[in-house]
This record gives C-alpha cells, sequence and structure tokens, in this order.
C-alpha cells in the first residue's frame, strides 16, 4: 500500500479536514480552529490477504463461525457488549486516564487466556515488566497471553499477522506511529493511519481488537471523528476516579443495544460487576437536606435512582453564578429561565449549583423536574420532608409532560420504599396497577410547587 503526502488543514476541535483554509470550520462551525497539516493520502488494496483480487460475493455464501461471539464472564462488559466480543469486530473504549481501561482490557485477556484462546496485548505506554506486575495484582493469567510492547505500528501489524491471536488489544491508539506518515504521535494523520491499518489486520484476519483511546477536556476521543465510524463498538467510562464505581456507557454497537450500561466497583484485584441496586447512589443522611431529590432515571434497560442536590446561595456580584456537575448544562439553564418566567423568581440574583451523587451524568429529560423542584427546596430552604419520587419533563411555558417507562420507575421506586410520587397528569394511563405507592398527578410547574411547598 502506497501514499503520497498532501497539505490539508484539520479542525482541532471535531477533526474535519479541508483542502484550504478557512477562518469557521464548515462542519463544526468553530471559528479559528483550522491549522495546516501534512496528510498522507492511502489508495486502498485491491487485493484480500492471500494476494487474490477482491470481487463481489452473494450474501447466501458467506459463512461464519460457530463462535461468533465470545463471552468474557465479567457480566457487566458482557451486558453491554450483547453477550460478548464478537469475531472480527473491533471495539473502541475510551475513558479519563487512570479510570480503568487498561485494567478492564487486561482481565479480558487473562480471562481468554485461561481458555487456552491465544491473545496479544500491545502496550505502547508500559514496559512488559510493568505489565507484568498489573497482571498479578489482577489474577492468574495463562501461559497463552502474550505481550508486546511496542509502538511502531508497521512492527505491530507483522507480529499480528504472523501470530494470528484471538484477541488483540492496541494500548493506546494516541501513542503508535508509522514512519511513513508525517505528525508526531496522537495527530489526526498518525492516529488515522495507525487506526486503520489496524483495524484493516484485524478484519482481513478474521480476529478480535480492542483500542483503547484518550478523550479530550470535553470528554469526546481525542483524534479524529472518522475513527469512531471505522469502529464496530464504542464504549465510554465514566465516573471519578477518587469514587469506587465506574459506569461503562455504549454509544454505538453494531452488533447488540446500543443504549446498554455495565456498573462496576474499582477492587483491589480490579474492576468487579457491581450487585446494581437503587441504594447505590443514595445516603439516606442528605435525603431530609434542603435542596436534595430523588429521581428515577433510565441507564440502559435498567432503572437507577440517583439524588440531585441544588444550593441556591445570594450572590455577591451582580450576576449570579451557575455551576453544573452531571446535569446537561444547556438543559438546567432553560429549566432556570423557564422558572424566572413562570414562578416570577429574580434568579439572577442567585448563584446556583447542581450535582448528582456519585459523579453520574444524567442527560434525560425527566430530570427537569426534579431540577426545578430541588433548586425550589434550597431557596425556600424547605427539605422534602417524605419519601417521595419526582418525574417530568418540564417545557418552557411551565407544562409538565409525559416520560416513557413510567411503570418501571415507579416500581424501583417501590422497592426503595417510597411512599408518593410526582408524575405528569399525561402518564396516567400508564401508572401500574395494584402498585402501593401513591401517585401525585401534575399538569405545571405551579402544580408541583403549590403540593410541595405549600407555606412558600
Amino acid at each position: 500500500m502506497k501514499s503520497k503526502v498532501k497539505t490539508v488543514f484539520v479542525c482541532s476541535s471535531c477533526g474535519a479536514s479541508f483542502p484550504a483554509w478557512s477562518g469557521q470550520c464548515g462542519s463544526c462551525l468553530e471559528w479559528n480552529t483550522l491549522s495546516e497539516q501534512k496528510s498522507d493520502v492511502v489508495k486502498p488494496s485491491v487485493y484480500t490477504s492471500d494476494g487474490a483480487p477482491k470481487k463481489p460475493v452473494s450474501l447466501l455464501d458467506i459463512s461464519i463461525q460457530d463462535d461468533v461471539v465470545m463471552p468474557t464472564t465479567i457480566p457487566e462488559f458482557d451486558r453491554v457488549l450483547g453477550g460478548g466480543l464478537t469475531v472480527g469486530s473491533v471495539n473502541l473504549i475510551g475513558g479519563e486516564p487512570g479510570i480503568g481501561k487498561s485494567t478492564l482490557a487486561l482481565q479480558v485477556l487473562q480471562y481468554f487466556s485461561l481458555q487456552n484462546r491465544k491473545v496479544l496485548y500491545v502496550t505502547a505506554e508500559e514496559s512488559e515488566k510493568q505489565l507484568y506486575l498489573r497482571a498479578n495484582r489482577l489474577g492468574k493469567s495463562g501461559s497463552s497471553l502474550h505481550v508486546y510492547a511496542q509502538t511502531d505500528i508497521s512492527a505491530i501489524i507483522s507480529v499480528i499477522k504472523e501470530m494470528k491471536p484471538d484477541c488483540v488489544i492496541l494500548d493506546s491508539i494516541q501513542v503508535v506511529y508509522h514512519a511513513d506518515v508525517s505528525g508526531a504521535p496522537g495527530t489526526m494523520s498518525q492516529v488515522r493511519h495507525c487506526a486503520t491499518e489496524f483495524i484493516r489486520t484485524i478484519k482481513e484476519n478474521g480476529l478480535t481488537g480492542l483500542i483503547i483511546g484518550h478523550i479530550t477536556k470535553d470528554g469526546s476521543i481525542a483524534g479524529p471523528k472518522v475513527l469512531e465510524h471505522l469502529v464496530d463498538v464504542i464504549l465510554y467510562f465514566e465516573g471519578e476516579r477518587h469514587l469506587n464505581y465506574r459506569l461503562l456507557r455504549c454509544f454505538k454497537n453494531r452488533f447488540a443495544a446500543s443504549y446498554e450500561v455495565g456498573l462496576f466497583t474499582m477492587e483491589e484485584a480490579g474492576l468487579v460487576s457491581a450487585d446494581v441496586n437503587s441504594s447505590l447512589f443514595l445516603d439516606d443522611v442528605t435525603l431530609s437536606s434542603p435542596g436534595s431529590v430523588i429521581v428515577p432515571v433510565m441507564e440502559g434497560s435498567r432503572v437507577l435512582l440517583v439524588e440531585l442536590q441544588a444550593l441556591v446561595v445570594h450572590s455577591g456580584y451582580g450576576m449570579g453564578k451557575r455551576t453544573f456537575q452531571g446535569v446537561d448544562t444547556n438543559r438546567a439553564t432553560l429549566m432556570i429561565a423557564a422558572m424566572d418566567k413562570v414562578l416570577e423568581l429574580k434568579l439572577f440574583t442567585k448563584d446556583i449549583f447542581l450535582n448528582v451523587i456519585g459523579g453520574l451524568k444524567i442527560n434525560e429529560t425527566c430530570l427537569d423536574l426534579a431540577i426545578i423542584v430541588s433548586i425550589m427546596s434550597s431557596l425556600y430552604m424547605a427539605p422534602l420532608k417524605r419519601k417521595i419520587g419526582v418525574i417530568g419533563e418540564v417545557g418552557l411555558t411551565g407544562e409538565v409532560r409525559a416520560v416513557s417507562h413510567v411503570a418501571q420507575r415507579v416500581k424501583e421506586l417501590e422497592n426503595m420504599g417510597f411512599d408518593e410520587c410526582i408524575l405528569p397528569m399525561k402518564t396516567k394511563a400508564t401508572f401500574p396497577k395494584g402498585a402501593s405507592i401513591k401517585p401525585i398527578y401534575v399538569e405545571t410547574v405551579l402544580d408541583v410547587i403549590r403540593e410541595l411547598f405549600p407555606s412558600n
């Protein structure tokens, strides 16, 4: 495969490339983000791995192996993947440094090695001795687990073709380089070229690959966006490094559902599938404090009860400060604006802080009503004195709209001993029959305030 070099202008924000410079990126519309780079134009091969020309084949003539899916016996990991790693797939795992990406990948290879599967761990960031020490801490390994410390993608590809392991891990894509490609490791051209070479080798030889990638400050995979289109599965680790819990979220899966999540705890022996229940993110001590609200959110196909806390204080400056952790910033800003309009509050004179306990990041619209209730509770210094859950999406005019999976959310609240639940009026028909929890149906934000804060 030969390549020639040409000049392109790459956006540092989204990774899109353009033949000429302009002040604004035509893809993400950011300004002054295009920079000149040398790009290698690679002519794709028209031949198969055995040298024969590639030809179209009938769909009915395609044969697959019996063991298409390889379970890893890590329950939460298999849950997210849809049963296990698919043979011939390339999986991308991203997350912050130290959150557990390499640990999980090594645990997977250790299990495969005990099943007499030939596996290869390519480490571009650690030495063989460092990996050996970490593997001993995590557990027993089989003799078929091989380690290769290398940063040159050409040498890595040669070893993969020679060994033909069942599973290969590349740790990490931002560190490897190709000698014929201009730019330092981690640049757009290097990441794109090295990932393409690695993925092509995995696909042509019918192997299974895992690529570990770093993330940028805004939480996306570092490198070109084309990398996310090339792989089959995209997984992100979420959570605080200083907390025990880790959330593995799926953003793309060509073989199973792409909405599942896995919950892990970081122990001394590595990542362990957590015994998931809603008490993980609840604290009885803070539930009776002003600004604390419980909301059932959907994470994949399961329901988790999370605690949302708000703190409202008088601003010492002319304009109120806004700090949000775990909630969508734009959504929270819309809710505050709606409160100002509907309830005639002068929140621009207040500093408002929102935080989801446990390091979770919630993007569900069912959090809307909980945001408003928590802010009002802190503003009035009036805690919710009863065990009550809050569910509902809120429009800009103050109406409370229906959300999905009401029966599952109510059932989880009931299982955790809650007595009441604030629900949109439009969900009355979907409320589970026979539930012991008392529903309180509301149509507008004003109905909620009258119900929870009657003296204010």
